[in-house]
């Protein structure tokens, strides 16, 4: 996220929205896709917006990686 989306390391942290971190829905949307590839993961159902924090999104991806 750092790289890709320049976001400083700092600034993520889990009570943070994803709108703090300059995510907007076509950021996010890429971000799931790269989440997906890494992961082998499908999060397409997901409903997931920029007013959702890091650790809502650290939390479905664990639960997804977990089924």
């Amino acid at each position: 996220m750092v790289q890709k989306f320049g976001v400083d390391p700092a600034a993520v942290r889990p009570e943070i929205p994803l709108y703090e971190l300059r995510m907007d829905s076509l950021a996010l949307e890429e971000f799931r896709i790269l989440i997906e590839e890494q992961l082998n993961i499908d999060l397409e159902d997901a409903t997931l917006t920029s007013r959702n924090t890091v650790g809502e999104l650290v939390e479905l991806v664990h639960t997804r990686t977990l089924g």
